[in-house]
């Protein structure tokens, strides 16, 4: 019996001692909860990575520059050296002031052309170049973005060879809420030369539409590059404006206290700026040769441009341009027609490139520009040149030619090329009502060129003209 007591006893105060086992336990476990610390979420690795990213270097991307000093947030600028202090485009010096503050500058080529259109090697002058120049600046450049988002094995290889550590795409993550979708690029990334971004920031996006980008990147974390065009409160497009930017900027900040960054494209690849490279050499005009590429417009484009060739031309007028069977030999040349005509010009100018189809030239020397033509109203050369920046430049035109109802060659020397210049581009322009049609254009160095068709017509023995504008529209603006 006393057994037996011992025994229920004993049982019921089980429990009891359970209970005061268990608060003990909790006691210890409130003990070190309290006394340990707790990471605070700015210490923890971040869950999503925004890269807030700006294209060509307009010039009103200076008030996203300073919004960002504002919240703190770094940006990723992405310029085309052949613009920088062209009317619109930051200069230089603007650019430096902008790294000066920590932002990022990247390379977007030398004058933003589609990569896939073009050769290995004017495709690599372009990428090179464009990050020599910039490099030799002062700037630290890692980062790159396709043009017009454009890439093929030859732009990518480029951009690879060239010392790059990262090309940037456009439109690869999706814009809407399907949970099968991708909405965020890897970090690492798969291929960090063809970043994947959502599509670029359109002038119809509104805050919510900034806001859906991060948000649809935070369900499983990763990076999401946001890629901006122009900065303005109208007037622009592909743009954002001012106020818009400011909040979405007031809305991203606070959460990185949950995770999400604001991080440039260089520090989130990672990785220390490589050794420039300069590119493929430039050819000059060879010597006793014709410089000019494709001057029989026999080779045409899809689009119906002769290779090597653009269409330039500025002013009040309606301008057709064309390729014809209309040929001085051959099967094809290239004619304009000017009506409606209040001011300017229209022509056909060699390509404003790198050197593909721009002949190369040499400072101090001078140059026989040869074409032939029909017009039924005077013409006259207009004369471009490029710059060892890549940037090209109205230089001068000839004096006038008189009209002609027969194939007949123009014939104009050049004065010295300025210093500092690398390479021409010129054409017959129309600056007035009619119809010119030229074809065998050719460029050789006065030095050892060939005597001109004894027909040829010298522009000499005319009436000298003021020279044109020093305008010219041939490629439009860089926008993708």
């Amino acid at each position: 019996m006393p057994s037996s007591l011992a025994s229920v006893t004993s049982a019921r105060r089980t429990p009891a001692r359970l209970i005061a086992l268990l608060l003990a336990a909790l006691t210890v476990t409130a003990t070190a909860w309290l006394t340990t610390p707790t990471l605070e979420p700015a210490d923890a690795a971040p869950q999503t990575i925004v890269s807030l990213t700006f294209d060509d270097g307009n010039a009103n991307q200076q008030a996203a520059v300073d919004l960002l000093d504002k919240y703190g947030m770094k940006g990723t600028f992405y310029v085309a050296s052949g613009y920088l202090g062209a009317p619109e485009y930051f200069t230089m010096d603007q650019v430096k002031a902008i790294a000066a503050e920590g932002h990022e500058i990247g390379g977007h080529t030398v004058s933003h052309p589609d990569l896939t259109a073009l050769s290995t090697a004017q495709a690599t002058r372009q990428v090179c170049y464009d990050r020599v120049r910039l490099s030799e600046a002062g700037l630290t450049i890692r980062s790159f973005a396709y043009p017009f988002a454009a890439v093929n094995d030859v732009a990518k290889q480029a951009v690879v060879d060239c010392g790059y550590n990262s090309a940037r795409g456009l439109g690869d993550l999706d814009m809407t809420r399907g949970r099968n979708k991708i909405n965020a690029e890897s970090v690492p990334p798969p291929d960090p030369f063809v970043l994947r971004a959502p599509p670029q920031v359109e002038t119809s996006w509104t805050l919510a539409d900034l806001k859906g980008v991060v948000t649809r990147a935070e369900r499983t974390g990763g990076w999401v590059p946001i890629t901006f065009h122009n900065v303005c409160a109208s007037g622009c497009d592909i743009s954002v404006t001012p106020k818009v930017f400011d909040q979405f900027l007031t809305w991203l900040k606070p959460r990185a206290a949950q995770g999400t960054v604001v991080q440039t494209v260089g520090d989130t690849i990672g990785g220390d700026a490589k050794p420039t490279v300069p590119g493929p050499p430039i050819d000059p005009v060879p010597s006793g040769g014709n410089g000019v590429v494709n001057g029989g417009a026999e080779e045409v484009n899809a689009d119906g441009t002769p290779r090597c060739w653009m269409r330039g031309g500025y002013g009040a007028n309606t301008a057709e341009l064309s390729t014809v069977d209309a040929a001085h030999t051959g099967a094809k040349a290239t004619r304009v027609t000017v009506s409606g005509y209040a001011d300017g010009d229209a022509k056909w100018l060699q390509a404003f490139d790198l050197g593909e189809c721009s002949p190369q030239v040499t400072p101090g020397h001078t140059y026989s520009l040869r074409s032939w033509y029909t017009s039924d109203a005077v013409t006259q050369f207009a004369v471009y040149l490029r710059d060892a920046e890549g940037r090209w430049h109205y230089w001068t035109s000839s004096p006038w030619f008189a009209a002609s109802s027969t194939f007949t060659q123009a014939v104009w020397t050049t004065p010295e090329i300025p210093a500092d210049m690398s390479g021409i581009s010129f054409g017959l322009s129309m600056f007035s009502n009619g119809t010119i049609t030229t074809d065998d254009v050719e460029i050789y160095d006065t030095r050892d060129a060939p005597p001109p068709a004894e027909s040829a017509t010298e522009a000499s023995g005319l009436r000298d003209a003021p020279a044109i504008s020093a305008q010219v529209e041939p490629q439009g603006d860089p926008e993708e």
